[in-house]
């Protein structure tokens, strides 16, 4: 992690850059974080740290260990079952809807024609941090397109998770390749106007995730 500009918004940084190193597992599950030399790595004091740990702390993603410190939560495959059988059924709703408005909606159509474009562009070499975002971008241009704002509202929370989740999976060089070819199906049938194709495709490749996610995680923790 590079150092940080010393701007207004300090703990706002901090936080994000935690949660991408804790994301691309930089900070993997189960790892002890010394607040000092995280704040030394960021180059800045212990104060913005400590902040943002105790946001992160709310959110699920850290944990309290021993005197005052912190540990980055490990994934719980049952919950991450349970975030994606939720996430199913609102991409499906957003899928649908954001077909129903892909003509009208010329720019929310450019946001999600240029978000393919550049899932197109992914490779072997390219850092996990990467697709995690890519992934992020193209469900968060069919959430726009819906044109319903309580669809990000409600799925903002749980992106830090899905972020982690989506790690476990996109690692894997075959599964990038297909969950971007799912990617294109999903959004052919948006750009079509094909509402009915477009929620099946989309809850379709939600589901599919859920369970690949689900069952990598268990076998980590057979195998621990």
């Amino acid at each position: 992690m590079i150092p940080l500009d010393p701007l207004p918004n300090l703990i706002d940084q901090v936080y994000a850059r935690i949660l991408e190193a804790i994301t691309d597992r930089s900070l993997p599950p189960g790892h002890r974080i010394r607040q000092n030399e995280l704040a030394e790595k960021l180059g800045v004091s212990r104060q913005p740290v400590s902040h943002a740990l105790h946001l992160l702390h709310r959110q699920g993603l850290v944990a309290e260990s021993g005197r005052r410190g912190f540990e980055v939560t490990r994934l719980d495959p049952e919950r991450i079952r349970q975030l994606y059988e939720v996430r199913g059924a609102i991409d499906a709703l957003a899928a649908k809807l954001a077909a129903g408005r892909a003509r009208a909606d010329a720019s929310g159509r450019m946001q999600l024609e240029a978000a393919l474009q550049a899932g197109r562009s992914i490779g072997k070499d390219t850092p996990l941090s990467r697709l995690i975002a890519l992934d992020v971008d193209f469900h968060s241009a069919v959430y726009r397109l819906a044109g319903n704002p309580a669809i990000e509202e409600m799925i903002a929370p749980q992106w830090p998770h899905m972020r982690r989740s989506m790690a476990t999976v996109l690692a894997e060089l075959d599964y990038r390749e297909r969950a971007w070819a799912e990617h294109e199906a999903i959004a052919a049938q948006i750009l079509t106007g094909n509402a009915r194709a477009a929620e099946a495709a989309a809850l379709a490749h939600a589901q599919a995730a859920g369970r690949m996610t689900e069952e990598r995680l268990r076998a980590t923790d057979r195998a621990a």
